[in-house]
């Protein structure tokens, strides 16, 4: 196989990942989004919280909330649980890696914030952590995850959305992970400014 063959593969897998994801993931994108309208419209908050690449997407997903998508508009509560190296240090010091973003949920969350919870597999302990701590807070979760959902698809509420990649690649869940954000920002700012 050329380098070109291989390259173009990975873009018709991603491709196609992408247009079979759309069948099962639209509308609950759709209704996590107007979710994520409704905490934001009432001065509630989004946390978001990953690894890895995980956490690239949720201080991105911060990034767009706060700053701007593509249109302008005045910025949007979101915090990113993965940038604060000290409080991240300290809690996997003192305590345990597995506490980084639960204990943050449980100092900053309250009830009616949403967590936005993102992982691959399902399976990250720190995340499912943070998923039990914004259950204790009254706060709703939007899981982002791949495969079968993993652990983090078993403890949602009734009242969470689980937006699950049916795929078993990591990279390949991951790049509609972040298609996902970019439609969670599209929809929100339609759904606050209006227009086409």
């Amino acid at each position: 196989m050329t380098l070109t063959t291989r390259i173009n593969k990975h873009f018709d897998d991603s491709a196609n990942v992408k247009l079979s994801s759309k069948k099962t993931m639209a509308q609950p994108i759709a209704d996590a989004a107007q979710a994520m309208v409704a905490c934001l419209l009432d001065d509630h908050k989004i946390l978001a919280c990953g690894n890895g690449g995980s956490a690239a997407d949720a201080q991105h997903f911060a990034a767009e909330l706060v700053n701007r998508f593509e249109v302008e508009r005045p910025g949007l509560a979101c915090i990113a649980l993965t940038t604060d190296s000290s409080i991240i240090t300290s809690i996997g010091n003192d305590y345990d890696f597995n506490l980084i973003f639960s204990k943050q949920v449980r100092a900053l969350g309250l009830s009616g914030d949403i967590l936005l919870a993102i992982s691959t597999s399902g399976n990250s302990k720190n995340v499912i952590e943070a998923i039990h701590a914004a259950h204790e807070r009254g706060m709703r979760v939007i899981a982002l995850t791949g495969r079968d959902g993993g652990e983090m698809g078993s403890i949602l509420n009734e009242d969470d959305f689980h937006l699950c990649v049916p795929a078993q690649s990591t990279a390949r869940i991951q790049e509609v992970h972040l298609l996902t954000l970019h439609c969670l920002c599209d929809i929100i700012d339609h759904i606050l400014l209006g227009g086409e």
